[in-house]
């Protein structure tokens, strides 16, 4: 089962970014071309009949599996940036964090009006950044068609923030 797989490879850094804090580390998935390939291919029976106009990748972890799996359904991928990143005209969202805030930016043109989107990240911890994301889709009129992620944190419960956004939230591995 891939869970297993994921949970197998995936590092507990323990005290990063800052003390109390248990980081789960994707970084070993990426020495595993095997993995790496067997989750994508897993990614795109999830979504392969979802008609699914785009994928949009939060930086810059969620564009490591979410632009292959673009590729693999044969639709375009939307980057999701920090804030004075993108070249192009954009449009920008902040959210709290939990010291502080952040913003995180799209292209203007990156979502049309009614394309349905799915919104993939490695980790879901609060949902602060996909919550955002979600906002940028909606903003230039783009329906959110769900939300995926490597790795979920459920004692966190930013599932329930996403739930504003829609119910299709898939996590690979959840601790």
């Amino acid at each position: 089962m891939i869970e297993e797989k994921i949970k197998g490879v995936i590092r507990d850094v323990i005290d990063f970014p800052k003390p109390g804090i248990v980081f789960k580390d994707i970084t070993p998935i990426m020495l595993d071309p095997k993995l790496s390939k067997e989750i994508v291919d897993h990614l795109v029976s999830i979504y392969k009949d979802q008609n699914l106009d785009k994928i949009a990748g939060i930086e810059s972890r969620g564009f490591l599996f979410g632009y292959p799996l673009a590729m693999e359904l044969g639709i375009p991928f939307v980057l999701i940036r920090k804030a004075g990143k993108l070249p192009y005209h954009k449009i920008s969202h902040s959210y709290d964090l939990e010291y502080g805030s952040a913003t995180i930016e799209m292209h203007i043109d990156a979502v049309q009006k009614g394309e349905k989107v799915l919104i993939h990240d490695d980790l879901l911890a609060t949902g602060g950044s996909a919550s955002a994301a979600a906002e940028l889709i909606q903003k230039c009129g783009g329906e959110v068609a769900g939300f995926n992620f490597l790795v979920g944190l459920n004692f966190l419960n930013g599932i329930e923030k996403l739930k504003n956004y829609s119910n299709n939230i898939t996590n690979l591995v959840i601790y």
